[in-house]
């Protein structure tokens, strides 16, 4: 190439897009704007405040009663709840004397478990299909203590037997008698058990009855009758058999008439 030859100019590159401009610096007027705006607020809030200040008294609105009437001397006492409204109330005495007493004619019937009238935990446990779970579940629900009175009536397959019993419970952090009756009511109904829903019994306030059969294969059927309650920190818990149907009203009068010795 010759030195006459002009050399070409080359292109100076275009950048992609608009140019970037550098970000704008606040400035004075920002500052302006911020203040103005605050002192409309200072200025606003004093105005309000001088015209309240600066209007006259405005006496408030009568009370509905002109005068209130403060009793003399000291309220009176409350009237005591009765046995069977006091459902806080705690047995400290000799369980065993809160007992029904056999009836007339009853002859005794001893049951595998108990001394003198009193049962304990473990012979108590002892009872239900599952002990070893029953005992762990008494024990940790604070188990206090339990008596017992039974007795037999009738002969032959027409015998019915009796048993009361009054479970106690401490109560003393929390109310475990009536978890601990309701639990008991949970499984009755049941098709192992009775198999409805049981009936109430008059005057209690969650005290229910069942009655029904247990029937086993080459045994004549075993008739049953069970009643739950409770009365303060007692559970009362009466189960009756015989070789011969039990009435509901059988069950029932038993039932109401150790939950009013109670």
């Amino acid at each position: 190439m010759s030195e006459d030859t002009p050399v070409p100019e080359q292109d100076t590159p275009v950048p992609d897009g608009p140019p970037v401009r550098p970000p704008r610096k606040r400035g004075r007027t920002t500052l302006l704007i911020a203040c103005a705006a605050v002192l409309g607020v200072l200025a606003g809030a004093g105005a309000g405040y001088q015209i309240q200040y600066d209007r006259p008294e405005t006496p408030l609105p009568p009370l509905a009663q002109h005068k209130l009437v403060q009793p003399k001397g000291a309220a009176p006492a409350a009237k005591p709840l009765t046995a069977a409204e006091d459902t806080l109330v705690t047995s400290d005495g000799d369980l065993r004397k809160l007992l029904l007493k056999r009836p007339k004619g009853a002859k005794d019937w001893t049951v595998p478990y108990g001394e003198d009238g009193w049962v304990s935990l473990y012979d108590y446990a002892d009872t239900f299909k599952d002990p070893g779970w029953i005992f762990g579940d008494l024990l940790n629900g604070d188990f206090r203590r339990l008596a017992a009175a039974t007795w037999k009536t009738g002969s032959g397959s027409s015998t019915t037997t009796t048993e009361i019993r009054l479970v106690q419970f401490r109560d003393e952090y929390m109310a475990v008698t009536p978890l601990e009756l309701e639990g008991q009511q949970e499984y009755m109904p049941t098709k192992k058990y009775a198999g409805y829903a049981g009936s109430a019994i008059p005057g209690t306030r969650d005290g229910r009855v069942w009655v029904y059969s247990e029937e086993k294969a080459g045994y004549l059927p075993v008739h049953m009758a069970r009643a739950l309650a409770r009365k303060g920190n007692v559970m009362i818990d009466i189960w009756m058999s015989s070789g011969r149907p039990i009435s509901e009203s059988t069950i029932k009068a038993v039932a109401k008439r150790q939950w009013e010795r109670m």
